[in-house]
């Protein structure tokens, strides 16, 4: 069963959309899509915050993370910086890079990117001077095969 949370959202300017699932129920969407609220031009190399139009209250207990959109992804449009801590109530801005060789048209109402709404666990961090075994150990980029 999936957990609901009911998240306060202000719309900023009247263009603006909701965030909002595309597929629901037992198998659905993992995130909910972002929508832009104007019309941005990036052009190849370039990075900006594109604006939603939007600002969103989480409880404490929830935050969100702002992911790609593949098709978009695919075009050479990938999404930064998207973490949404709980605290923040400002415009939720989605900050993008071109990496494409042509400038690329955000129009106001496209989908931009996805929400995930993710639980804060707070953790304690205490330093030690040795760390467990695991299997994989300190194994990284490429240590399981390409």
């Amino acid at each position: 069963m999936t957990q609901v949370v009911r998240l306060k959202v202000k719309k900023l300017v009247e263009q603006a959309n909701l965030p909002r699932y595309a597929h629901v129920g037992d198998y659905g969407d993992l995130a909910a899509d972002l929508y832009a609220s104007e019309q941005v031009i990036v052009q190849p190399g370039a990075t900006v915050a594109v604006p939603t139009g939007i600002a969103i209250e989480f409880p404490s207990t929830h935050g969100a993370l702002v992911e790609d959109r593949s098709g978009l992804a695919l075009k050479g449009l990938t999404t930064l910086a998207g973490v949404i801590d709980p605290g923040y109530r400002g415009e939720i801005r989605i900050v993008v890079t071109n990496l494409g060789a042509t400038a690329f048209e955000v129009k106001a109402g496209d989908r931009i990117a996805q929400l995930r709404i993710v639980q804060r666990i707070e953790a304690e961090f205490e330093e030690v001077t040795e760390l467990g075994e695991a299997r994989r150990g300190a194994g990284g980029f490429g240590s399981t095969g390409v």
